[in-house]
């Protein structure tokens, strides 16, 4: 009945329908990947900038150690 759906045993290659599902497919996985991306991403800069911020005050300190003052 659906003798044109059928593939000839000499073809070789991939359907309309499977290169379709395919697609389909990695677009589901993108939607999904993407914003977890840069969820990871903002967290990784606020670490940094806490670090950063310790790293500060720990030169502060040993400025003040140093000197009995803070710079200018």
């Amino acid at each position: 009945m659906f003798n044109w759906l059928r593939k000839k045993r000499n073809q070789k290659g991939f359907t309309l329908i499977e290169l379709m599902i395919v697609i389909a497919i990695i677009g589901i996985l993108a939607a999904i990947a993407i914003p977890q991306f840069t969820k990871y991403r903002a967290k990784a800069f606020n670490s940094a900038a806490l670090s950063d911020t310790r790293n500060l005050k720990t030169d502060l300190e040993a400025y003040y150690a140093e000197w009995e003052s803070y710079p200018n």
